[in-house]
């Protein structure tokens, strides 16, 4: 059987993995399907004329992206269909690399300063509730009170018996697709979109179904025409900036989608982790359709990491089904945090974090227009993140590589796919998780392999 071949021709240094690309572009356009195997080392070394150490370093590399597999005995070949999921950052820091992969608020010594004042604060004040109930309605209630509060600054005024308090935003949007998607339905959301939903989508037996965008999110006559022909339940949409591309919802495209989703009866759930961060004077979707929609946001991404508190709110035909699944899936959220959360907003300090993340996020801004210019990456002034898309159509997996070998991790644009539709290949940049110098260090070098080959860069094998 002939299957494709690489072409020697434009094997760039260095060889491996100017290799490993070309392989890992054919597996991505379909030539080298799931289970095909691939030519022993030795074979593929004199075909191209390269050396066996050469192919064999190709090989490791694909391995490392997840796209190869290698079995002792039987060959090399290519897995396409993953059993997990890969998250699209670091799991943790690895020796001096710039981490620009995970998404997180700016942080300096002040955050961990507040907290741990908050939990002196707390070894003294800790309600016995806190301590020794298993009731969430024994322990809750004053903390919903303080989250209508909180949704407020968020554009949201809702009752208090619509709140549900969780761990943070992954346990509230975990806790909204339960509740409006069963088994075999199918949920619409952005063609580049949360990355959590892809091995959720497997895990709760629903299907998603992404729909094509422009700078403004979903497309409403996208989702009607999807509507005709699948049984979509509900639609996820992050409107506000914290989806992969940056891109803020105008008050026209909320609006219409809206009126999509009441022609068609969907459920909306609306991600909102940013919260007040993003002064934009927009109300949320949920403002404009509160009997459909499940909101969420919390304090993790707009106030310091460590607080892993959220706020849902459901419509009241949602409110039994919502705490029913949050009961068997998490119970309730941790009760002394939550403690923390509810004394800093009534305390104004919240809020106070959340305007210093504003100002921090205006001068890494700045740093990102100082080192790559305008126009090869797409952002917002509030965003925790650039999406740069990548030039030529180069390999995505390529470029993250290269990255790497020059000590700097970013986050594939492929992790937030969720259509099979052609796109353009990017990658996704956070501006918060280091200092400033590291971040215009890990940016120069960026944009180095934006405008440059990798074999000027790189140093051969």
């Amino acid at each position: 059987m002939t299957i494709w071949q690489p072409d020697p021709t434009l094997i760039r240094r260095p060889a491996y993995l100017s290799l490993a690309d070309q392989i890992a572009r054919a597996i991505h356009d379909g030539h080298l399907p799931h289970g095909t195997r691939l030519p022993p080392h030795r074979k593929l070394a004199y075909d191209l004329g390269l050396s066996v150490q050469t192919v064999s370093r190709a090989y490791e590399e694909l391995i490392r992206r997840d796209l190869v597999s290698g079995e002792i005995g039987r060959g090399s070949f290519v897995q396409t269909m993953r059993r997990e999921v890969e998250p699209p950052y670091l799991p943790e820091r690895l020796g001096e690399l710039i981490d620009l992969s995970i998404l997180k608020p700016v942080c300096e010594p002040m955050h961990l300063e507040e907290l741990k004042g908050a939990l002196t604060w707390l070894g003294s004040n800790l309600p016995s509730s806190s301590g020794l109930s298993f009731r969430p309605n024994v322990v809750f209630p004053r903390h919903r009170a303080a989250a209508t509060e909180w949704l407020k600054l968020c554009g949201l005024n809702v009752p208090a018996q619509n709140i549900s308090v969780t761990n943070g935003a992954t346990a509230a949007m975990t806790v909204a697709l339960m509740s409006v998607a069963p088994p075999g339905s199918t949920v619409a959301t952005e063609a580049l979109g949360h990355h959590t939903l892809i091995p959720l989508s497997t895990y709760l037996g629903f299907h998603l179904h992404g729909l094509p965008v422009d700078k403004e999110g979903i497309l409403p006559q996208a989702l009607d025409q999807a509507c005709q022909g699948s049984d979509i339940r509900a639609i996820f949409v992050q409107p506000s900036v914290i989806n992969p591309t940056a891109m803020l919802m105008g008050s026209q495209r909320r609006s219409d989608l809206v009126d999509v989703a009441r022609k068609h009866d969907l459920a909306i759930i609306e991600g909102d982790v940013l919260g007040p961060l993003v002064d934009a004077g927009l109300s949320p979707i949920a403002a404009i359709a509160p009997e459909r929609t499940l909101y969420y946001t919390s304090f993790t991404k707009n106030t310091v990491p460590g607080l892993r508190i959220g706020y849902l709110v459901a419509p009241d035909r949602y409110v039994a089904a919502v705490a029913n699944r949050h009961l068997v899936s998490n119970w309730m959220a941790t009760p002394m945090v939550a403690e923390i959360a509810t004394k800093w907003v009534t305390d104004g300090t919240a809020i106070r974090l959340v305007e210093w993340q504003r100002d921090a996020l205006l001068r890494r801004q700045a740093i990102v227009r100082e080192v790559m210019g305008e126009g090869s990456y797409l952002t917002h002034e509030r965003a925790l993140h650039i999406w740069i898309p990548l030039p030529d159509n180069r390999a995505e997996d390529g470029f993250v590589a290269q990255a790497r070998l020059q000590g700097v991790a970013i986050a594939p644009g492929m992790s937030f796919r969720t259509s099979d539709a052609p796109w353009r290949p990017a990658v996704r940049v956070s501006l918060g998780s280091t200092t400033e110098n590291e971040l215009r260090a890990g940016l120069g070098v960026i944009s180095r392999l934006l405008i440059s080959e990798a074999e000027h860069l790189l140093l051969a094998i």
